[in-house]
């Protein structure tokens, strides 16, 4: 009497790898996330890797963890592998307060944000 296995969150040709606490905004990941959607994996990693954005570095990270769970887990061909899926949530956040002047003080939220990402294998067109 085990306990069954948890069934498969994607579809049959998909993988996927989650960000849980990336330090940021979800507004500026989601900025980040949009240039990547739809695209080739290659494309998607070359245009994190030059990017001016700071939120690109842990998307990268996230992507390149996909592809890695693509390959190493579900024997997926890499060379064919799409960004099918970029989305981005809100996550925990940190409450800190700023001492001001005449004994009062100021609340600070530092956000943290998800990233999902699920990439496809896409069949090569004759």
């Amino acid at each position: 009497m085990s306990k069954q296995k948890a069934p498969r969150r994607v579809g049959e040709k998909e993988a996927l790898a989650v960000g849980t606490t990336i330090r940021g905004s979800a507004q500026k990941l989601n900025l980040v996330a949009a240039l990547i959607r739809g695209r080739k994996v290659e494309d998607a990693l070359n245009i994190l890797t030059f990017s001016k954005r700071g939120m690109a570095v842990d998307a990268k990270k996230v992507l390149a963890s996909a592809i890695a769970n693509a390959e190493n887990n579900h024997n997926l061909d890499v060379d064919s592998l799409v960004v099918a899926e970029a989305s981005v949530g809100k996550a925990l956040t940190m409450k800190r307060f700023h001492a001001r002047g005449r004994g009062k003080s100021t609340r600070i939220l530092k956000p943290f944000s998800r990233l999902r990402i699920v990439v496809r294998e896409m069949e090569e067109e004759a």
